[in-house]
């Protein structure tokens, strides 16, 4: 048997995990889960960082490395492209900021930086974790530069990151490269050898996006400034402590670079760059650079950035278990905090989506990447930074208005709505949620450009049909018209919330109506979620186990798509014949093998479940509608263990990041708690991977979470010592500030 979580569809048998995780026994016994949880709970007390530090705690490379090896990936690797990764970037950045500064190891590659890369090409500005941005890449050389070949090697043992902070050893130019960043400024530290000549290649031509136009030029004896086009164009004035000596351009072949000279001196002292960014003009990107960092220096933006991160750890302290799941647990919450990022400068201007630069007294940031985040990270935004969320969506509301009336949405979904009704109804109410809903029932109701696709075939059959057509390689693009309808519902139930709040019954109505619509592509011959043709009947050929790109699905299969209405679990309970037959499906997902397809962006497997790709991560929680909570712990304690820190390095994930929500998915499970509905003000309760879990509220109070018992099945919730009848804690009642005992049993 080959180590995962494994149990028969039927339970007739015993079923261990070989890795030491869970231990499945026969369902009709008395203790019919037996859970051995090692790995995770090993330990007692409170471990404490270095110098009580929790920034210590993270691990900013958690991510950056690939998954090679068949029994991870649970396929052989046939192509030459690699599988994704997290896609993440160790560089130095703080929460929600303009500049992420990040080594980048290949472009066009995901956030630029492969841990098993061993070249670095610069040092850019801008980073989402994704296959964009990456502004303004510089690096720091000596001699003649060749521009085809510039790339330095550099050693793992001779590199480190932290929060806000970077650096390593550039082999070919015998440079020690340290970098650190406020919210819109980057701070370069280069130690060069004694008697080196000081450049640094300013790669204008490239970044992830194509570069239309770009400028460099000199400002005075310790200044220069440009632009670089790439997703935005981006401005930046930069200030150096040496003089510069001149700006040249080295063609190669294949490639010309540019270079900034500076003139030496005995001092010996590192070259420092202190660079301001924005996204309106130089002459911003000069402010926010005077505002912000100008008169520091290095080891105070350092230490404030640090802080920071130190400041917002730190809204969550828990207590025990192991200390690898301790830092695997703050690395996490890290990493959900680096998205979406700011794009106004420090006196609020920013250019808006008609191309205008205008000021809205607000900080206006970048779209938040809706059909991940969604799910968990933006919730967990608004929980520690409310402000941050306030100005998200006076961001999106603004950006909206101004380009055709529908509330942005993100390749593939749609779920502002979820957002927007999330946040309001947990309290964060410091934007117009009539402007916001005005723009969120135009794209519900009316079809067209910028609203979501196919809205009209939607609106009318209540589905979206599909071709119907035969062997679809993946990568074919199709309508995905399962999944939109799938979400669209959704989607629909969250707007609905909205409307019941602003006393719109007509259209509360009829959006709750549409919220059912992900009934019309059950398939109750089969079991599953199925594409329709035109005609109304499902399309003939059918296989659960292959994945697609697009056709009836977005990146999944059927198994993957499975249960999905979070709104209405109860409802698709009644889909099948009973609460059995639901338990058995969902142990046939769990178990049935991954069938060998080599799909870059599918990873991370349990049986056909897939952690690896965002379509599937409510689906274990589905266990808690048909009475077996054990079960799903079981799961959700088996990708905790084993699927945060992979690979031979363990700094790899089951899959992409995306912009923070498969961080996201491990804080709050690792707390006890998950937004099964993030439109719904409630958590649903888990068994936390912690004995005590503080929580420190935006209101000032604090409420804990206490896992009493040495199992993992629930037995009792109790909360400010109230019995907590079923398995949601209301947002309302976590505001009290009061303690949340989870007691289990074996």
């Amino acid at each position: 048997m080959k180590e995962g979580l494994s149990f028969a569809n039927t339970m007739r048998r015993p079923c261990l995990y070989k890795g030491g995780a869970v231990l499945f026994l026969h369902s009709n016994m008395k203790k019919p889960i037996l859970l051995l949880f090692l790995l995770l709970v090993t330990g007692t007390g409170c471990l404490k960082a270095a110098d009580g530090k929790l920034t210590k705690l993270v691990n900013p490379f958690l991510g950056t490395a690939t998954l090679w090896d068949e029994a991870d990936l649970h396929y052989v690797r046939r192509r030459e492209a690699r599988t994704w990764g997290a896609e993440v970037f160790p560089g130095a950045s703080v929460p929600n900021a303009m500049v992420q500064l990040s080594p980048v190891t290949q472009f066009r590659s995901g956030a630029g930086y492969q841990y098993e890369d061993s070249v670095i090409y610069g040092f850019s500005h801008t980073n989402k974790g994704h296959w964009n941005l990456l502004h303004l890449p510089l690096l720091p050389v000596t001699g003649r530069v060749q521009a085809d070949d510039y790339a330095s090697p550099f050693s793992h043992r001779n590199e480190e990151a932290h929060p806000g902070y970077y650096r390593v050893y550039l082999q070919r130019y015998g440079v020690n490269a340290e970098l650190t960043s406020t919210l819109r400024c980057a701070y370069h530290r280069y130690t060069f050898r004694q008697g080196d000549n000081m450049r640094l290649v300013a790669d204008m031509t490239r970044n992830n996006n194509r570069v239309d136009q770009w400028a460099l030029q000199r400002e005075d004896a310790h200044s220069f400034s440009g632009f670089q086009d790439g997703e935005g164009r981006i401005y930046f004035y930069a200030v150096s402590n040496y003089a510069l000596t001149g700006i040249s351009q080295v063609q190669g072949r294949r490639h010309s670079v540019s270079v900034v000279d500076f003139a030496n001196d005995a001092s010996g002292a590192p070259l420092e760059l202190k660079i301001g960014f924005s996204f309106t003009s130089v002459e911003n990107a000069r402010k926010n650079l005077e505002a912000e960092i100008l008169s520091k220096n290095f080891r105070t933006v350092r230490s404030e950035a640090d802080e920071a991160w130190e400041q917002l750890l730190g809204r969550i302290r828990v207590e025990g278990g192991s200390e690898r799941m301790q830092r695997i647990f703050y690395s996490c919450l890290y990493r959900s905090f680096l998205w979406p990022a700011l794009r106004s400068d420090v006196n609020g201007d920013y250019t808006d989506a008609s191309g205008n630069i205008v000021n809205g007294g607000f900080r206006y940031y970048t779209n938040p990447s809706f059909w991940d985040d969604y799910r968990n990270k933006l919730i967990l935004l608004g929980m520690i930074e409310p402000r941050v969320v306030e100005d998200v969506i006076k961001s999106i509301t603004d950006r909206g208005e101004k380009q055709g009336g529908y509330m942005p949405t993100f390749f593939h979904g749609d779920h502002a709505s979820a957002f927007v009704a999330g946040s309001w109804l947990r309290g964060i109410r410091g934007f117009d949620l009539q402007r916001a809903y005005r723009l969120l029932l135009r794209n519900a109701t009316v079809p067209g450009r910028g609203g979501r696709a196919y809205l009209d075939e939607y609106l009318r059959r209540g589905w979206i049909a599909e071709k119907d057509t035969l062997n679809v390689p993946y990568y074919d693009e199709y309508k995905a018209a399962v999944t939109k309808t799938l979400e669209y519902s959704y989607d629909d139930y969250a707007t609905a919330l909205i409307a019941r709040l602003l006393g719109d019954k007509k259209n509360y109505r009829l959006l709750m109506k549409h919220s059912r619509n992900y009934r019309n592509v059950f398939d109750p011959s089969t079991g599953f979620y199925r594409g329709r043709v035109e005609s109304g009947r499902f399309v003939s050929q059918f296989d659960p186990y292959y994945p697609y790109f697009a056709y009836q699905y977005r990146e999944a299969n059927a198994w993957q798509s499975l249960f999905y209405a979070p709104h209405d679990p109860e409802g698709v309970v009644k889909l099948y014949p009973s609460k059995k037959a639901v338990e058995l499906k969902l142990d046939s997902l769990f178990t049935e093998p991954w069938r060998g397809y080599e799909v870059e962006n599918l990873t991370g497997f349990i049986g056909n479940y897939c952690h690896g790709n965002q379509p599937g991560h409510s689906q274990p929680y589905m266990y808690y509608f048909v009475g077996r909570q054990d079960k799903a712990q079981c799961v959700l304690d088996s990708i905790m263990n084993h699927y945060y820190d992979m690979g031979s390095q363990h700094l790899a994930l089951a899959g992409m990041d995306d912009a923070g929500e498969m961080s996201a998915w491990f804080v709050f499970n690792a707390i006890g708690l998950y937004t099964y509905s993030p439109a719904d003000a409630e958590y649903l309760v888990t068994v936390p991977l912690f004995p005590r879990v503080s929580f420190r509220l935006n209101n000032g109070r604090t409420f804990s979470i206490e896992h009493r018992g040495n199992g993992r099945r629930i037995t009792s919730i109790s909360y400010g010592g109230r019995p907590v009848k079923g398995w949601f804690l209301s947002d309302s009642l976590l505001q009290e500030g009061r303690q949340l005992v989870v007691q289990t049993s074996e």
